[in-house]
């Protein structure tokens, strides 16, 4: 039987993450029943005309084959595109949509951290980006019409040629092992580094749930600016036990051993590993612009709020929150990429925060009276984590 809370058909979670995750593609008929897409074409287009929002422009019979538009674009842009060959891609939509954002909520049973972001794309009649792979796993949700979805079922190695002279990345050779059509609801989960190629058969509107896989270099380069950042610069080299004999241009196996014992003095235990990690998986991947103005709610009007029947708060982005637990039961509250300390007895918060659970005056009822508990809910919402769900009391 499905699990009803799980877009996973037949299969379930055990199932899915022993057999699938990272593993093979999987095609799930009706991965949502009766699937109604949260946004129109017509508001897709509209959002991409707003400041701070990525999107991209793909014409395959553009000014030149397979042009590429970046945003912003200008206004009468969709207007006067042609009847067919041509594809909008939204990125970050989940976070600007609560309806889009909802769609995550069927795929908690993954770690917060590892979602990245709902790329939503409409494409005319025959619209495609081309064949390509991407490096991270991922979930296309088809939303509205069709599209004919071509794959290779193995992985392809690193470093694959592609077409020269193209705006986007297309593989130069694309042989598919299975093709489907996918239908509003239908969905198909592709492993890294799996070919494919998506062609719209009508009009059609694809919600791609991407998750992240930082590369090493990245991981190297945001934990060693961390390293830095916390070295004492007061520690430096030394070598009182200097011996005779060593060539003045030789590096030597004491040398070194000194060096690394000056390295190993940084702080590198698991508790400073989560404190950096925690602000880096949860930090935003697109720099946001510091909210304007002061922030509309305060400690004491959530409060008044919380109370009311219908108040209740949803997140952003679930990829925004985490948290680890501390051995002496204290828990770090990862948030937008900051860190913020919880008690033992206000650990509990973090989980229900991070978790899937509906913010409400109910859910909340142990918090309400902590004021600083509430002063960073209001610092959240400022900072459009967390945003007031439509229809309820203001």
């Amino acid at each position: 039987m499905s699990d009803p809370v799980h877009p996973l058909g037949p299969c379930s979670v055990a199932e899915f993450l022993s057999r699938y995750w990272q593993r093979r593609p999987l095609l799930i008929r009706g991965a949502f029943p009766g699937f109604d897409s949260p946004l129109s074409p017509e508001e897709l287009a509209g959002l991409a005309l707003e400041d701070g929002v990525a999107s991209r422009l793909i014409l395959e019979r553009g000014k030149h084959p397979w042009e590429l538009r970046h945003a912003p674009h200008e206004p009468g842009t969709f207007e006067a595109l042609p009847e067919s060959h041509w594809t909008l891609l939204v990125h970050e939509v989940d976070q600007w949509i609560p309806g889009v954002g909802r769609l995550l909520d069927g795929f908690r049973f993954l770690p917060n951290w590892r979602l990245d972001d709902v790329m939503v794309s409409y494409a005319a009649p025959h619209g495609s980006v081309g064949a390509h792979l991407d490096h991270y796993d991922v979930f296309l949700l088809q939303g509205r019409g069709r599209r004919r979805w071509s794959i290779e079922k193995t992985p392809r190695p690193a470093g694959e040629a592609t077409v020269p002279g193209l705006d986007v990345r297309m593989l130069a050779e694309f042989d598919p092992d299975e093709e489907w059509v996918l239908e509003p609801g239908d969905m198909l989960y592709l492993p890294p580094r799996i070919p494919h190629h998506g062609v719209a058969v009508d009009a059609c509107m694809t919600y791609s749930i991407g998750f992240r896989a930082p590369h090493q270099k990245e991981l190297a380069a945001a934990f060693g600016a961390d390293l830095t950042e916390r070295a004492d610069p007061g520690l430096r080299y030394a070598d009182p036990d200097l011996k005779p004999g060593v060539a003045p241009g030789e590096i030597d196996a004491s040398t070194l051993a000194r060096i690394r014992a000056t390295l190993e003095r940084l702080d590198q235990d698991e508790e400073a590993l989560a404190a950096w990690f925690g602000r880096f998986a949860t930090e935003p991947k697109r720099e946001r612009a510091e909210p304007e103005g002061e922030p509309e709610w305060s400690a004491e009007r959530l409060r008044a709020a919380f109370g009311s029947s219908g108040f209740r708060l949803q997140r952003a982005a679930p990829g925004r929150f985490a948290h680890y637990r501390h051995g002496d039961g204290e828990v770090s509250l990862f948030v937008g990429g900051e860190a913020y300390r919880l008690s033992e007895e206000s650990s509990a918060f973090a989980a229900l925060l991070t978790g899937g659970a509906i913010l409400d005056g109910t859910t909340l009822a142990g918090y309400l009276a902590n004021e600083e508990l509430l002063r960073w809910i209001a610092r959240w919402i400022h900072h459009g984590f967390l945003f007031v769900e439509d229809g309820t009391a203001r």
